[in-house]
């Protein structure tokens, strides 16, 4: 049998029991919707992730304290809840003093209820100076101003707040500048307002952070001598990697370590966190992946069970055909045909679902969130893999029922009731 014919054979069976077909793809459909719906959501994560990153600079240099990891990704000292207080004022003064950085910015980090009237919400604060706006690019305000570094040396009660929380404490019409809130039971008068939100270093909520002075928050807030982080901006004249190991260099000098193994603290690049953080989020997309398949499996036997019925029904067809000279190849080429048919239909409903169903999240994200800017991606790998793995199942499932159909005896099929 030539194969337009095998085709026109395969479409009018499956045309025939329209509502069993559809049912068949239910199973397909839903799996490779899922697998879609997945990798392209965990690329937009991705992407907003990484986006996010980037949008702080990459000539941004982060040390922390604590020993490094001997390259493996692990997170800072104080996350795992060990206290490391190898980063003092003097780290930040030698850094200063450094030709190749245009700013070193110390920074401690907790975590409190910060109170307006009736109006409340637990948020991370940031203490640092002046010049964290700068290296953050924070330096737009929506309302009001960053506080200067006057307020940092005189240890000011000023504070800097994202415009989620602007809107959690004050709503839509109430004008948060001046007011004065309460964080840890300690006042700040409101001088600020960021621009936007998103995510910062370290997962660090921007649309709810709050930002004072470095001064007050380690002797009022945190009641510590020491820094959580310090922030470096690399001159632009220098390569980035010279200026990573010039800060080992006045580091190390500066600690008085002698062995490169001793090390009390871990510097990384914008590039090194760029590397982690994209290795994550893949390895998070593909395994997600991996489990939505899992449905794939269950419709694919949901069609070999469906063949497996219509071979049986389709007996006296099958022996009505072998007795007019059709061969077990075009029995089996048929069968084949439908089952790649079903499942190929719908890999590419499910793909078009998946479509749908992701663009409702990008616009269901951005209107409930504007700030956060997430974004649309629809991975051309997540369509060809789709595909792909709608006609391969059809094969691996097809064949089964297809090479049972190519083996019936024609005598016994003409005699099946």
């Amino acid at each position: 049998m030539r194969l337009p014919d095998a085709f026109k054979t395969a479409t009018r069976s499956l045309t025939h029991g329209k509502m069993r077909s559809i049912l068949t793809m239910l199973g397909i459909v839903i799996g490779i919707a899922s697998v879609i719906i997945l990798m392209s959501i965990g690329q937009s994560a991705q992407d907003l992730i990484l986006g996010q990153v980037q949008s702080v600079g990459s000539n941004l240099i982060i040390i922390v304290p604590g020993a490094p990891s001997n390259g493996k990704f692990s997170p800072p000292a104080s996350a795992q809840g060990i206290v490391v207080t190898s980063l003092q004022q003097r780290d930040v003064d030698a850094l200063q003093r450094e030709p190749s950085i245009d700013l070193a910015v110390p920074e401690v980090r907790g975590q409190a209820e910060v109170i307006y009237g009736n109006n409340s919400a637990t948020v991370s604060y940031t203490g640092s100076t002046a010049d964290f706006f700068a290296v953050s690019n924070l330096t737009k305000m929506s309302e009001g101003q960053a506080f200067s570094k006057s307020d940092v040396d005189s240890g000011a009660h000023v504070a800097v707040i994202g415009p989620d929380l602007a809107n959690t404490l004050f709503g839509t019409g109430l004008d948060p500048i001046n007011k004065t809130i309460l964080l840890k039971n300690v006042a700040f008068r409101v001088v600020g307002v960021l621009s936007k939100g998103g995510t910062g270093a370290f997962g660090v909520d921007i649309g709810n952070l709050v930002v004072v002075p470095i001064s007050v928050a380690q002797k009022q807030l945190l009641g510590i001598t020491y820094f959580n982080v310090i922030i470096a901006q690399a001159n632009a004249a220098y390569d980035i990697n010279f200026v990573k190991s010039r800060i080992t260099f006045v580091l190390r000098q500066d600690h008085g370590i002698t062995d490169p193994n001793k090390d009390d603290f871990s510097i990384e690049t914008q590039a090194d966190i760029l590397s982690i953080l994209g290795s994550i989020t893949s390895v998070l997309t593909l395994f997600l992946a991996a489990i939505a398949s899992i449905s794939l499996i269950v419709g694919g036997i949901g069609i070999m069970n469906i063949m497996l019925v219509s071979v049986t029904e389709r007996t006296r067809e099958i022996g009505l055909r072998k007795a007019v000279g059709a061969t077990d190849t075009d029995i089996l080429q048929q069968f084949l045909i439908e089952s790649v048919l079903l499942t190929f239909v719908g890999g590419a409903v499910g793909i078009a679902f998946g479509m749908v169903v992701v663009g409702a999240v990008y616009l269901g994200v951005n209107a409930f969130s504007p700030t956060l800017g997430w974004v649309f991606a629809f991975p051309i790998s997540a369509v060809i893999l789709g595909l792909v793995v709608s006609g391969i199942a059809g094969i691996a499932f097809g064949i089964y029922p297809a090479r049972q159909a190519g083996k019936k005896n024609p005598i016994d099929a003409l005699r099946y009731e």
